[in-house]
């Protein structure tokens, strides 16, 4: 599918095929192209929980104010951040890049983020946010529909995935084979009120 199509066609569904099921190849085809999603640094601080398990998504239905997408959906995707990624074996994120430019870069990492606590939880959302662009286009591409979804109980949803302690949860995106069209978008506000040319206007 055309990018431009894959962007205008993304609509966030409501209703899914609950009897659908994905292919293992189709899973890891989705999530292949998230993790081509841009990070700084390329620290690829996202964490993904892939969650197929029919009993799991709707323990997350149930903290998530009973929103059937959460258990209807072929695949329930908890997109996660690593505060810690940054200083996790760091030279391997620049293994490919002329040893020079890999300890500099892998340097600047560690003195960038080792002070700044805020900027790892920041950069979290950012990358967390960017995945879910590229898996929510990836499976519009390929057929499919999907969900960014941030209405349900965050702490309870990292009890039940067992979510290590450095990590934060940015949002869930549903995916699957949706069962009726999205309504009509409820308006877009016009390009001269969102876009200012070089600066804002005085």
């Amino acid at each position: 599918m055309d990018t431009f199509t894959a962007i205008s066609e993304r609509r966030s569904i409501k209703q899914f095929d609950p009897d659908h099921r994905f292919s293992e190849a189709e899973i890891e085809q989705l999530m292949a192209a998230a993790i081509l999603s841009p990070t700084a640094f390329n620290i690829q601080n996202w964490r993904f929980v892939v969650i197929t398990d029919q009993a799991q998504k709707q323990k997350i239905r149930d903290i998530g104010w009973n929103q059937e997408q959460f258990s209807h959906c072929s695949l329930l995707v908890l997109i996660c951040g690593d505060r810690d990624a940054y200083n996790q074996e760091t030279e391997r994120y620049w293994a490919n890049a002329p040893a020079e430019t890999g300890q500099m870069l892998v340097s600047m990492i560690r003195q960038y983020y080792d002070a700044n606590p805020e900027a790892r939880r920041d950069e979290n959302l950012r990358s967390g946010g960017m995945a879910a662009q590229t898996l929510m286009l990836a499976a519009k591409a390929l057929g499919y529909d999907s969900c960014p979804m941030s209405g349900f109980d965050f702490a309870a949803a990292a009890g039940i995935v067992n979510l290590p302690a450095e990590n934060d949860i940015v949002m869930a995106v549903a995916v699957g084979r949706a069962l009726e069209p999205a309504r009509p978008r409820g308006g877009q506000l016009p390009l001269a009120e969102v876009v200012h040319r070089d600066r804002f206007p005085s």
